[in-house]
């Protein structure tokens, strides 16, 4: 009852509560106030007018949904440079022991170590820094220039401004020097005739200065092989800044494809410019011509080599796998010279002067025979037997004909000697007679099997009225030759364990019917449930 009463109650303020806010809505009841003593929209959604469970709120509130960081220079504030705040005279305890400074301790000091700390020396007390602590936005977290003093690039223009007046300093005075040197040097009546050359001596090229040094504008220093990991070598960029790039060879949209990852372009961005014009083909190109093109090859080769069965691998001993195609590309050429020589010996070379031979001047002819794709003749010669692509005419083990030529009861064989097992040895007429007389055996011997079927039958069951398993009704016994018998397998059934047989005993290998019925009579089954209480 107890707990029905409960959730009738929260049903009934649910209720309650609803009728308030409905009342609210309709302008019928006042609008509910926050904690800062202002009104709340009733036309508020329910999921924004309710604050979070992890905030308490203890009345309704819209606070939670108020920017609660309200700092204009939330972003752009940052730390104050170099600030400081107050410069001691003497140490005091509790200081950094290194710089006397009290905002950070000896072991986060970045002064410059000194021999004897300001602890022990009590002299150049550094100030205390200026100590911030705020919070930025999201913003002002991911602003790579907040912060920046764009007047501290000031130094940077000055000393590249120093350094050219310096240059052009300094390039004056070498030329006029030269000019000194060579009017010392001549004569004064071809001093007027020189004037010319040495006022354009004076004019300095800037372009043309120092080129040695400007071709190093693309050098990159590569450390590989060192205790700092590499050695040093030197990587230039593949093209200098003044060729046009790649991909403003062609500003069409559905030119060759450029990825800027890579920086590869694969497809020729002008297929249809001259190429002998053409400075660039795409990187494609540069796969199928040079080195590129022979290690392509080398690969090839070695694949080949190993599916033929040669150990070769490139990867695992490339040495090797270069040498033995150095020496196949030998080899290759020394056959294919050898083949060249062989083909002239035969045929002779009609490029030189010798004469054709009789054999051939007289052996040509009129006629006309064509050939196909595969070399072999479509018309100009007499229509042959089309052959067979497996070898023909060829007999093994003596036959004189192909296996498949005689056929019986389901059964190929050779038709020289009749024989169905392959790859027999051949023997002929006698073969053939052979087997017609086993045949005829097998005849005569089934013929007689049926004709000797009859009389088993007899005889089997004079065998069971002689062994007993079934007893004919015709079977007639002699009664007292019976009790007899049965006497007797008593007896050998109690003296069963036969090495306590004597040496004088007789024994008599006959049986007759009355012992075998005796047996019968006496045989427990191992079926039969009452073979236990027998004994």
């Amino acid at each position: 009852m107890a707990t029905a009463s409960v959730s009738f109650k929260s049903r009934e303020d649910h209720r309650k509560q609803l009728e308030l806010e409905e009342a609210r809505k309709a302008g019928l009841a006042p609008a509910e106030v926050d904690e800062d003593g202002k009104e709340i929209n009733p036309h508020i959604p329910q999921y924004m007018s309710s604050a979070p469970w992890y905030l308490n709120a203890e009345r309704p509130s819209l606070k939670h949904q108020r920017k609660w960081k309200s700092d204009p220079n939330y972003t752009k504030a940052w730390y104050d440079r170099g600030a400081k705040t107050f410069h001691a005279d003497k140490f005091r305890k509790g200081a950094c022991e290194n710089c006397g400074a009290m905002t950070h301790d000896k072991k986060s000091c970045v002064d410059r170590p000194r021999k004897i700390g300001a602890k022990w020396t009590g002299k150049n007390i550094a100030p205390d820094e200026k100590i911030e602590t705020f919070e930025l936005d999201y913003d002002g977290k991911r602003d790579r220039w907040n912060g920046y003093d764009a007047a501290s690039f000031e130094h940077v223009v000055q000393r590249y401004e120093a350094r050219d007046e310096a240059r052009h300093k300094y390039l004056k005075e070498q030329q006029l020097k030269k000019l000194e040197e060579k009017n010392n040097n001549q004569n004064s009546e071809d001093g007027d005739s020189d004037d010319e050359d040495n006022e354009d001596d004076l004019k300095v090229d800037e372009a043309k200065v120092d080129e040695s040094k400007q071709m190093d504008f693309a050098k990159v220093e590569k450390r590989v092989r060192t205790t700092g990991g590499g050695s040093t070598g030197t990587v230039r960029n593949l093209r200098i800044r003044e060729d046009t790039a790649k991909y403003l060879l062609n500003l069409d949209v559905n030119s060759a494809h450029y990825d800027p990852k890579t920086r590869s372009m694969r497809e020729d961005p002008l297929p249809d410019m001259d190429p002998n014009e053409k400075f660039y083909a795409g990187d494609n190109h540069h796969r199928v011509s040079g080195q590129a093109l022979e290690f392509k090859q080398l690969n090839i080769h070695a694949w080949e080599a190993f599916d033929k069965g040669h150990d070769v691998h490139l990867q695992a001993a490339p040495s090797q796998a270069e040498l033995l195609y150095k020496n196949f590309k030998i080899n290759k050429e020394k056959l294919k010279f050898q083949t060249k020589d062989t083909i002239m010996e035969k045929y002779g070379n009609a490029a030189t002067e010798d004469k054709l031979p009789r054999e051939l001047l007289l052996g040509q002819s009129e006629k006309e025979v064509e050939y196909d794709r595969a070399g072999r003749i479509i018309k100009g010669q007499e229509a042959s037997l089309p052959r067979s692509k497996y070898e023909e005419d060829v007999y093994i083990n003596n036959h004189t004909s192909v296996w498949g030529s005689w056929w019986k009861d389901h059964q190929w064989g050779y038709i020289c000697c009749q024989q169905t097992v392959r790859n027999s040895y051949c023997t002929g007429a006698a073969g053939i007679e052979a087997a017609e007389a086993a045949a005829d055996l097998m005849k005569a011997n089934i013929a007689r099997k049926e004709a000797s079927e009859e009389t088993a039958s007899t005889a089997e069951e004079k065998r069971l009225a002689t062994w007993g398993s079934e007893v004919p009704d015709d079977l007639v016994l002699d009664q007292e030759k019976l009790a007899e018998a049965l006497q007797k397998e008593d007896e050998r059934r109690r003296e069963k364990d036969e090495r306590k047989r004597k040496y004088n005993v007789k024994w008599n290998d006959e049986v007759t019917p009355e012992d075998m019925e005796a047996y019968r009579m006496k045989r427990i089954h191992h079926d039969d449930p009452m073979k236990d209480f027998l004994h």
